[in-house]
């Protein structure tokens, strides 16, 4: 299909980077559509950077009854797993008891439970929530992760970093994600098979010229106008601005921006698995072992009234998050903790519910094609279920688009994760034997982000000196010019914060250096230093 028609004219314009919209790119890149794909600022600059890290079902949603969701979100865990292994594997969680957990007051679950059983009221009673585990092991089909398992806190390591009053607990399965790196590799592997990625490039306007849409665009190479038989609004949290201002569509319909706010520490306990912190509020947390010397530490629940691009973690915010970790850590999480934050805001569907907490997760598609080429409008989603969620798109799609192959991209590799999921050890181990010079923490780091690709970006070098530049924390001239090359990074932030965390470990002085290299290497197109 790719190619037929008039000459310049691409089956499907892509407005937004973040996952769902290089998700769609890749899916619709590989049933031979001809894709384009604008990107205001970098690849995943938006939410998709700054989300609490995990592929996973979603625990707390049954209590809202979101079982559809959660099943769906579930099957997709062990699916993507299998597709990239380097950047997801599993993880164990810990879940804390103590009888004065509670529930939102806003639950479905916490409504039933008052009616049923009044002096409930409020509360996450113990079988209650054995309940929901045992429907979170089952709903989805696991076949790789491990079940739920019942934890004497007394004994097990786990109870070491918690106040002795936490005596029980129990041990259930969900994965982590690299999530920016989830974004570029979808966008890569979509340009592999066709796609044009334009990164820095804003969409000013779009109109319906009959069955075509005439997109404008301001990016790199000043201003262009492109058309598309499809026009896909990725856009997430600016979905709306994109209906009114750019293709100038009125709409009823609407996303509630919902802050969340994540801390990182210095590393708070040595256990490899998770907590899930239980809030006398009735919310949750996570606690997570993050880049091997730190303890990431999310997210609030906060309605955002301000331009999505304005979100930051606030001192109050911060304060919580560290208030509600201290309910359970012996040693008290203090502001003085915390060596970096982080927000993001989350476009979910606008459905009416009273708190940002209780606001569906679920993703929303519209197709407008009453007045000639398609346009497809993308409310909500979650990280988790971005697949299903391109493929959703493409089938609202396929009428206008005769003879679209099918689905194909279940357990298809993205690039660098064709080896199998326990094969990281492995493939660390080869790495060093091949390149004696790496240490450990460098080869599990490359072979975290790259997989079997590390092994392609360190060619032939034979020692640190052949990789050039040392610009520290690992990071040297070879692999900044394979994510300019390869990942669309422009610029220092990109490389530092969005297609690794190195930020975390270099000092201002060396990311400028970072940047002066980038801006050498690619003249006036290179991005400042800090954004």
């Amino acid at each position: 299909m790719k190619g037929a028609g008039r000459p310049g004219v691409v089956d499907l314009f892509i407005i937004g980077g973040g996952i769902n919209g290089c998700g769609i790119a890749r899916d619709a890149s590989g049933r031979g559509l001809s894709v384009m794909l604008a990107e205001q600022g970098d690849l995943a600059q938006g939410t998709s950077s700054a989300s609490t890290k995990l592929f996973h079902g979603g625990l707390r949603y049954l209590e809202y009854f979101e079982f559809r969701l959660v099943r769906e979100a579930l099957e997709e865990r062990e699916t993507l797993l299998a597709a990239m292994p380097h950047i997801s594997w599993p993880m164990r969680f810990v879940l804390p008891y103590s009888p004065d957990m509670r529930f939102d007051s806003d639950t479905p679950t916490s409504r039933l439970l008052g009616l049923v059983m009044p002096w409930m009221k409020g509360r996450r009673p113990g079988w209650l929530i054995r309940l929901g585990l045992f429907l979170y092991d089952t709903l989805g089909g696991r076949k790789i992760l491990p079940a739920t398992r019942t934890l004497d806190l007394t004994a097990d390591p786990a109870g070491r970093p918690l106040k002795p009053k936490f005596r029980k607990a129990w041990e259930y399965s969900d994965c982590w994600v690299e999530d920016s790196r989830l974004v570029a590799l979808n966008a890569r592997d979509a340009a592999d098979r066709g796609a044009t990625i334009l990164t820095r490039t804003r969409v000013t306007r779009a109109t319906r010229q009959g069955d075509l849409w005439q997109v404008v665009t301001e990016g790199p190479d000043g201003t262009q106008t492109h058309e598309a038989r499809a026009l896909v609004n990725a856009g997430g949290p600016w979905v709306e601005n994109v209906i009114r201002n750019v293709a100038h569509i009125d709409t009823t319909e609407g996303v509630r921006l919902v802050r969340g706010s994540h801390i990182v520490t210095r590393r708070l306990h040595d256990d490899p698995r998770c907590y899930f912190f239980q809030g006398e509020d009735g919310r949750i947390i996570f606690a997570i072992p993050y880049e091997q010397d730190f303890t990431l530490i999310g997210t609030t629940d906060q309605d955002h009234r301000d331009a999505p691009g304005t979100a930051r973690c606030t001192e109050v915010e911060r304060d919580y998050l560290c208030a509600f970790a201290s309910q359970y850590f012996a040693r008290p999480v203090t502001p003085a903790d915390v060596v970096w934050s982080y927000s993001g805001v989350r476009p979910l569907y606008n459905d009416g519910a009273k708190s940002a907490t209780a606001a569906t997760r679920d993703y929303v598609l519209r197709l407008d094609a009453a007045g000639g080429a398609p346009l497809l409008n993308v409310f909500g989603g979650k990280i988790t279920t971005y697949r299903r969620l391109a493929e959703s798109a493409l089938e609202k799609l396929a009428p206008h688009f005769p003879g679209l192959a099918g689905k194909w991209t279940a357990r298809v590799p993205l690039p660098g994760g064709d080896f199998p999921v326990d094969g990281v050890a492995a493939l660390q181990a080869g790495l060093r034997a091949r390149y004696p010079f790496l240490t450990p923490y460098w080869a599990a780091r490359l072979v975290r982000a790259y997989g079997t690709e590390a092994e392609q970006m360190l060619g032939s070098a034979r020692d640190v000196a052949d990789l050039g530049e040392d610009f520290g924390a690992t990071l040297t001239a070879r692999e900044v010019d394979w994510l300019i090359s390869r990942e669309f990074a422009r610029g220092a932030e990109d490389v530092v914060w969005r297609r690794s965390k190195l930020g975390l470990r270099l000092t201002p002085g060396q990311v400028a250096r970072i940047a002066a290299y980038m801006a050498a290497a690619q003249g006036a197109d290179a991005a400042p230093a800090a954004e």
